[in-house]
């Protein structure tokens, strides 16, 4: 039951955290602080416990799992499983969400309490997603990520926060229902085929399709994850809500709900439909080395320091979309790398750019220069997460993108050319942040305090984490191996298919 207990802590605790919030707005803060703490010392918990399990010990990828009847008239159950990818995405978020709650300790001071209500009810969502094997189920955590995040754009967001949220509702809405018209569809099918109604991963996945069937619900699940993830060119709400969020939304989206468009790429495109997903193939390579490009070349030309890192994150996340159709297990390893390394990375620069918004009141790059005289421990922190996202060695982003060109290389070499030319651009607007944001001349008369204490630790340990997963990913690799072992298997199919080995 503890994967019950890992939903239940975040909806109950953002109960409590509003009805306290009424009171004493301080309370509701250290409420979403322990319940957040509680569920990752849980989730670090069963890591180390079923660390065996997830290794050579041959127990399988399954780490545990809850199965009971929900809806059993319509075959639907409250069906949730733990693997290695979805643990270190359930870690992930449980991180974010706490690294969240202490940057916005001091951001937000309006309606406290409720804040910490959303926050905590999108970060319970979220972990429904990566726990769900019940697809009507995984739906329900789906759309319940949606109002939270809308609330928390629309109300404690910047000057244009009303249009940011109505965007980011009506992209992820849209998307969201074609999602759901195929999983009914997959269902029905099964159901015609089988006699059973039912909306189990496990069954589905040997469900008999026609190839234009096939593909029909494909693009349906596909719709939803390229909006979330985002892939050019369904990204244009993420810039816009990225911008107008307030700190701890920039950082759940960017880190947390961004994710769970790649992760839908991986659990159920290739395995629920590979040889449509194989035939989709030239497409969504195309798609991804255009926003490695696009992102990294519209991040250069910004001045907003927000809608610089939103641009980034965009070309980011491409290497993603590069990875799991590449098709090869060793891009499959990548993909995991960089959902987490972007995760982090890009959070932290949300982070960043929240904290100078706070202090100076502006986001505007032109109005900012010399910022490292009087800040110099945030200049430090700004540059040593502005290379973390350009890809340095011995950081995290490195191991992903590395491993994703190295097998995209192996079968697609114009490609990979076209990608890594995308290191170029990115590397001018990570060393245009710096510039322009500390060092040159004051633009204008600036007076502040550097970082403080809880600030500092709270992006020490974030640097931490950055240089672990740069210099040793294979803590990390081996927990999601056996995870990714069926998806390895699959990545064999298009030289089967052309009678080659792999």
């Amino acid at each position: 039951m503890i994967l019950i207990s890992l939903i239940a802590v975040l909806f109950g605790g953002g109960l409590l955290a509003w009805a306290l919030g009424r009171w004493n707005p301080q309370a509701s803060r250290w409420v979403s602080l322990l319940a957040l703490t509680t569920d990752l010392v849980l989730a670090l918990d069963l890591w180390k416990r079923h660390a065996d399990a997830v290794g050579l010990s041959g127990k399988g990828p399954w780490i545990t799992a809850v199965n009971l009847a929900w809806i059993p008239q319509l075959g639907i159950r409250f069906h949730l499983a733990l693997d290695g990818l979805s643990l270190l995405l359930v870690v992930l978020t449980l991180f974010l969400g706490l690294m969240s709650v202490v940057t916005s300790w001091r951001e937000i001071k309006t309606h406290v309490g409720f804040f910490h209500f959303n926050l905590l009810w999108v970060l319970a969502a979220a972990l429904g997603v990566f726990l769900a094997l019940d697809l009507f189920l995984f739906a329900f955590f789906w759309e319940m990520m949606l109002v939270p995040m809308y609330l928390l754009i629309g109300i404690w967001g910047h000057e244009n926060r009303a249009y940011a949220a109505i965007k980011f509702f009506i992209f992820t809405q849209a998307s969201g229902l074609l999602m759901l018209v195929a999983i009914i569809a997959l269902a029905m099918i099964h159901y015609a085929d089988t006699g059973v109604l039912t909306f189990d991963y496990f069954q589905l996945l040997h469900t008999p399709l026609s190839p234009a069937i096939a593909t029909w619900l494909m693009l349906g699940f596909l719709a939803a994850f390229l909006v979330k993830l985002p892939a050019v060119p369904f990204h244009t709400w993420l810039p816009d809500a990225h911008t107008q969020a307030p700190t701890a939304g920039s950082v759940i989206l960017a880190g947390v709900l961004l994710q769970t468009g790649a992760y839908g790429l991986l659990r159920f495109i290739v395995p629920l439909f590979p040889h449509a997903a194989l035939r989709f193939t030239p497409i969504a390579l195309t798609i991804g080395v255009i926003g490695i490009l696009y992102g990294a070349f519209q991040a250069f030309a910004q001045t907003d320091l927000k809608r610089l890192v939103a641009y980034g994150s965009v070309s980011h996340m491409a290497f993603i979309l590069l990875g799991v159709f590449t098709w090869n297990a060793l891009a499959l390893q990548g993909s995991v790398m960089q959902m987490l390394a972007s995760g982090l990375s890009t959070g932290a620069l949300f982070m960043l750019v929240g904290s100078l918004q706070e202090r100076i009141h502006t986001r505007d790059m032109t109005k900012m220069g010399g910022i490292w005289s009087i800040a110099p421990r945030m200049g430090a922190i700004g540059m040593f997460f502005a290379m973390a996202a350009l890809g340095i060695p011995g950081l995290a982003n490195f191991p992903g993108e590395f491993l994703t060109l190295l097998a995209t290389y192996r079968a697609h070499v114009t490609l990979t050319i076209l990608a890594t030319a995308g290191f170029v651009p990115a590397t001018i607007y990570a060393l245009t942040l710096v510039q322009k944001t500390f060092h040159g001349k004051k633009s204008r008369d600036m007076v502040f305090v550097d970082y403080s204490v809880r600030e500092m630790s709270m992006m020490s340990v974030l640097m931490l984490v950055v240089i672990w997963l740069g210099v040793y990913p294979q803590s990390v690799l081996s927990l999601a191996s056996p995870a990714l072992m069926g998806l390895q298997h699959m990545a064999a199919l298009p030289h089967t298919l052309a009678g080659t080995r792999p």
